[in-house]
């Protein structure tokens, strides 16, 4: 996404700032930042109502949340937690002993913004994968460093750039900004409730994934027990509305198969036999299309 040069000079002086100044500060209005951050939801299943603290936050660090909704400490165990807006996963495994993130998903929604999904017991993606808004992408939990005792909950951030920690931000759900320090919230994060295993069918397993800007995703699905590639593709935008979208497979030396057609949720699946042979697949959804080289030959 091309920033203007006012836009560039505008977030270059908010990354400069420290901690204690970005704090004082909301996205500008009217700017690119803000219509990124407006379009962030609760990270958390539709009409679900979770209470996030930054006071107690696990992280210690400002604007970070912690949420629970349980009336007992492992309550939340389990419980989802879903992609906050659409994107690609850039982090998805355990910490470690380098911090106290335990399970983390690291979620990049472009323009310098990205999710943190910390403390998970487990993770449902993995690094690469394209993610709709209200995908599931783990589970709550309480995992962390070796000897940090912590009671399950999900520990949120929203970051811009890479200066950490002034490049934390306040969270924005819904397009109403978090009532800091503490707030009960109720999810909107209603959108696409399909996954692409789901479309294809028992069996598939995601093998690649493109994003199509804001507006979907596409993926190439494999089932080994058959040899059958499937694609689909997944609308982020106009969930619940008839438009235009696109998912094809072609597999070489085969003519392509498309689905094609004004859909409310995904096209697809397309589905053909592909053992031991390359293929092209691709789709479109609003105005981005992805067509994929001549590739996954095995």
């Amino acid at each position: 996404m091309k920033l203007g040069a006012a836009m560039v000079a505008g977030l270059a002086l908010l990354l400069s700032l420290g901690t204690a100044s970005v704090a004082a500060a909301d996205p500008v209005p009217g700017s690119e930042a803000q219509l990124l951050a407006t379009n962030f939801q609760l990270p958390f299943p539709c009409n679900q109502t979770w209470t996030g603290n930054s006071s107690n936050s696990s992280a210690h660090q400002s604007w970070e949340i912690d949420f629970n909704r349980g009336s007992t400490a492992d309550a939340d165990l389990g419980d989802t937690v879903v992609a906050a807006a659409a994107g690609t996963v850039v982090i998805s495994a355990h910490q470690g002993s380098t911090n106290g993130y335990g399970n983390l998903v690291k979620i990049d929604h472009g323009g310098g913004w990205a999710t943190y999904y910390a403390h998970l017991n487990t993770r449902t993606v993995s690094q690469g994968q394209a993610v709709s808004q209200g995908q599931q992408i783990g589970t709550v939990g309480n995992t962390s460093k070796p000897g940090n005792n912590i009671s399950p909950h999900l520990h949120y951030e929203v970051r811009l750039g890479t200066d950490y920690p002034a490049n934390i931000q306040k969270a924005v759900f819904n397009g109403v900004t978090f009532g800091y320090p503490q707030q009960s919230v109720t999810s909107k994060n209603c959108g696409n409730p399909h996954t692409p295993t789901e479309v294809c069918g028992s069996g598939y397993d995601v093998i690649d994934s493109a994003t199509l800007g804001s507006d979907g995703a596409v993926y190439l699905l494999y089932n080994s027990s058959n040899g059958n590639n499937c694609v689909t593709t997944l609308k982020y935008r106009n969930v619940g509305t008839a438009t235009a979208t696109t998912a094809y497979l072609e597999v070489e030396g085969s003519t392509r198969k498309t689905d094609s057609g004004n859909f409310s949720y995904y096209a697809g699946p397309v589905i053909a036999s592909a053992a031991g042979k390359c293929v092209r697949w691709g789709g479109k959804a609003g105005s981005s299309t992805y067509d994929s080289p001549l590739e996954h030959c095995d």
